[in-house]
């Protein structure tokens, strides 16, 4: 069975940088496209960004387009979303999903139990 789990949230001050990291384990037989997405409080959970298994496409949300940059680690089905110039609107629960590289979350068949990022002013 492949589980998906996240890490690296935290706090972090207004222009600050974090590095959210993304592990599928179990029998994974090739790499898995994956994506984030983030829920805020009070509102539904959205794409942030997404990758292929071969790495070569990504996608990204308008909002983080030129602060984050999702990439593939060496380890297989492994990635990492840095995030650059944190504002306090992308405070937020990160949730890593894995079997797909589309913005639709309908497409993704496994998810993590998310990770809290919070940003202050």
């Amino acid at each position: 069975q492949v589980q998906v789990v996240e890490s690296g949230g935290g706090l972090v001050q207004a222009g600050g940088s974090l590095r959210l990291s993304c592990a599928a384990s179990g029998r994974t037989f090739s790499p898995f496209g994956m994506g984030w997405f983030r829920q805020a409080p009070g509102q539904e959970r959205t794409f942030v960004a997404s990758i292929s298994g071969s790495g070569g496409t990504t996608y990204y949300a308008d909002s983080v387009k030129g602060r984050f940059t999702l990439s593939r680690g060496n380890a297989k089905n492994t990635v990492f979303l840095q995030m650059n110039s944190l504002s306090p609107e992308d405070t937020a629960i990160y949730y890593c999903a894995a079997g797909s590289y589309w913005r639709d979350q309908r497409s993704y068949d496994i998810w993590g139990q998310g990770t809290q990022v919070t940003v202050s002013s």
